[in-house]
């Protein structure tokens, strides 16, 4: 990889990772820890992320369980997980907030395949962003001092490596796919 052109894949590995971390907040089957990542929770008047305020942990297959550190947030935390867009209703004892998961019904397990099919399409729309910036910055390179073989030499590298980062969304997107879709 030409050290003009790491930049751009560097930044395509950013794409890639930030999907990555999408998809895991979306629930397919299993309960699964990184469902609340995006959840906040009003700590002392600060927006705290809710892995900071308690011990997560997942005792069954389809449930979350939080014990938060000091019993007078289980209020707090059970009002951030019922203003998120999770959909799960938080049942506590006294000590421990507990998620139930419903399983998924067909036409969820849809949806979701959907929202899978958009994030990766912004991916990919994200990594062309990227490749567009680099073929911009090529050109700006034309004018210089650079051959035109060159340029198209560099040209051809960074749609290789488009190419890869897109069948990796694609790859991505299928495994989350299949990953909702099984029962």
């Amino acid at each position: 990889m030409d050290a003009r052109l790491q930049q751009y894949e560097d930044k395509m590995r950013k794409a890639i990772e930030f999907l990555e971390g999408d998809y895991n907040t979306i629930r397919a089957g299993r309960a699964n820890p990184h469902v609340l990542d995006k959840i906040r929770v009003d700590y002392y008047g600060t927006p705290t992320p809710i892995q900071q305020v308690g011990n997560i942990t997942v005792p069954e297959a389809r449930v979350i369980q939080l014990a938060p550190w000091e019993k007078s947030l289980i209020k707090a935390v059970e009002k951030a997980i019922m203003t998120s867009d999770l959909g799960i209703h938080p049942s506590n004892d006294g000590s421990v907030i507990r998620l139930v998961f419903p399983e998924l019904t067909e036409e969820r397990r849809k949806d979701l395949v959907k929202e899978v099919r958009k994030k990766a399409e912004d991916g990919k729309v994200a990594i062309r962003n990227i490749r567009r910036d680099g073929n911009d910055a090529l050109k700006k390179l034309g004018k210089g001092d650079v051959s035109e073989d060159e340029i198209k030499q560099l040209e051809d590298q960074l749609q290789k490596t488009t190419d890869k980062f897109i069948k990796e969304v694609d790859a991505l997107m299928e495994k989350k796919s299949k990953e909702i879709m099984t029962v």
